[in-house]
């Protein structure tokens, strides 16, 4: 279920009718304009002026109402003025976790003037803030808080103001054609995930010796080596011949073995629990600079590490 599914009545019945567009460009046809509560103070409160000003031919009251009337007029034109024009767009997607607050980067472009007061907010998240356009592309970052995870059409997006005055609030909905990857909410204080070794290893990979009978992080030296990595106390005993000299290097799994992330080690709990625990587990798994493997959803990632293998577990937890 979406925001959009929550929206009931004839609202509801209009915002599911707009089309998904990858852009959104503010015209005269797709900007709306109705008065705000202090607007309708406003009206009622000229109406009564004029009202007063008739009963007992007052010449002043007709100017005070008519010059507050035009200030009002002019007040509707200048915010639909600031409106009008704008292109709103999608930036780069943010990651977005199911249940928790994310960001929706919104481009907008098109300001060849500054813009006074814009607010940009998505369907079902907090209210906007009024920010001042003053570049030609700004990019808005506005929180949502999407559903559940999977692959989730992007929001409906607002864009407001009720600059200069206040009396009259002129806004657009773009429905954006695009979907967002969600992950799975990690686990809260999720239990350490099992060290479950992957078994690919060799015995010189875990600390064995090599052919030579040296270990095996342990090769001749070759021209360009760190001094560092020189073993000094043999080369002593060989003739200052640096072809006889050992040069010590890093194991190729010097983090340790790897590691699977298996769907079968929380088997007890339900679906979307799994996929949570899971997500923690690959979060943790990613942060302790392990090389990991995950097999979820009859889905096997072999082991790696990096933002790349991350994003490739996060996925498969998201769609299965």
């Amino acid at each position: 279920m979406t925001a959009i599914d929550g929206v009931r009545g004839w609202r509801g019945w209009w915002l599911r009718r707009l089309p998904r567009t990858p852009a959104h460009r503010l015209t005269h046809r797709t900007l709306y304009v109705l008065p705000t509560r202090p607007g309708w103070m406003l009206t009622l409160t000229l109406t009564l002026l004029l009202v007063g000003s008739i009963n007992f031919q007052l010449n002043l009251g007709y100017a005070l109402t008519f010059m507050l009337a035009g200030s009002a007029a002019a007040a509707v034109w200048s915010a639909h003025a600031n409106l009008r024009g704008l292109t709103l767009t999608l930036g780069d997607a943010r990651d977005a976790w199911a249940g928790q607050p994310a960001t929706l980067a919104v481009r907008v472009t098109g300001a060849q003037r500054p813009r006074w007061a814009v607010e940009v907010d998505a369907l079902g998240g907090p209210p906007a803030v009024p920010q001042d356009l003053v570049d030609p592309e700004v990019v808005i970052e506005v929180p949502w808080v999407p559903p559940r995870r999977g692959w989730q059409p992007a929001p409906l997006v607002r864009v407001a103001t009720r600059y200069p005055l206040g009396v009259c609030r002129v806004w657009s909905w773009w429905r954006p054609a695009t979907d967002i990857l969600v992950y799975p909410a990690p686990e809260p204080d999720a239990p350490p995930p099992p060290l479950t070794p992957s078994g690919t290893g060799s015995a010189t990979a875990h600390g064995g010796a090599s052919a030579t009978g040296w270990p095996d992080d342990v090769r001749p030296w070759h021209a360009g080596d760190s001094a560092r990595q020189v073993l000094w106390k043999k080369a002593a005993q060989v003739d200052d011949d640096p072809t006889q000299w050992w040069v010590r290097t890093p194991r190729p799994d010097a983090d340790g073995p790897e590691r699977w992330l298996d769907e079968a080690d929380c088997a007890a709990l339900d679906l979307e629990r799994r996929r949570s625990r899971l997500c923690a587990w690959v979060l943790h798994a990613e942060r302790a600079g392990w090389r990991y493997g995950l097999r979820a959803g009859g889905v096997t990632v072999p082991p790696g590490r990096g933002p790349e293998h991350r994003r490739r577990c996060l996925e498969v937890l998201a769609c299965h």
